[in-house]
């Protein structure tokens, strides 16, 4: 958004062709910064991340950012993709064998979100 507002600004982009505002209103994806961030603070504030709360985190933020796309309806696929792959890497990095975790559950990898993901 913010390199199409500067070039609006400086003349090299009809305002009708800034379409970043209109898809992924201010608003909405500030809601999904902070619905992320506390999720990554979640994991990251655990010493080891038991299978439990590794689900009931991955729920929390599911149905958190079902709760800002119903409203907003800024979610499409490629920002579920993203979100999704984001969501594994801070299980990843906070040492969580994700597919080992979705294992345990019967489930391939790519469905961490699906139980409870409308977007």
């Amino acid at each position: 958004m913010a390199d199409q507002e500067a070039a609006v600004a400086a003349g090299t982009l009809p305002r009708d062709q800034a379409y970043a505002a209109e898809l992924w209103p201010a608003d909405a994806t500030a809601a999904i910064d902070v619905t992320l961030a506390a999720y990554e603070q979640e994991i990251e504030s655990q010493p080891t991340v038991p299978d439990e709360a590794a689900w009931a985190a991955v729920e929390r933020v599911v149905l958190a950012l079902n709760a800002i796309d119903e409203e907003a309806a800024v979610i499409e696929t490629g920002e579920r993709e993203e979100i999704c792959e984001y969501l594994d890497a801070v299980l990843t990095a906070a040492g969580v064998d994700v597919t080992a975790l979705t294992a345990r559950r019967n489930l391939d990898r790519g469905e961490l979100t699906d139980a409870w993901r409308d977007w």
